[in-house]
């Protein structure tokens, strides 16, 4: 083989190794991208976590002031929920509603 097809060979592989060069700063570039969506995320979610206990803290104290016991509240919702949840698990996988229902009732 003659200096020509070391020449070619040379070339392909300058183009391959452009080619992962660029697939590289395109992937640090997702990586940099998800990084600061991941802590734009967090930073909501602390926010949220936030203004969600500061709701609770007046719904907590209004109720008291009504004179509800918010933890047999709570209590009785955790209850309704699994029991939604347990009867959702013998559901089909087609079904999609979340009223507990099956698909038959509504036809």
């Amino acid at each position: 083989m003659g200096l020509g097809g070391t020449a070619k060979k040379l070339q392909k592989v300058t183009d391959m190794a452009e080619e992962v060069y660029t697939r590289l700063n395109d992937l640090r570039d997702q990586v940099v991208e998800m990084r600061e969506t991941t802590q734009e995320t967090k930073a909501r979610v602390d926010r949220l976590e936030a203004e969600s206990a500061e709701m609770r803290a007046l719904l907590e104290a209004l109720a008291e002031e009504e004179g509800i016991d918010v933890e047999s509240v709570t209590a009785e919702a955790h209850i309704s929920e699994a029991e939604r949840s347990d009867d959702g698990d013998g559901q089909a996988d087609g079904d999609e509603h979340s009223d507990g229902n099956s698909a038959d009732a509504d036809e």
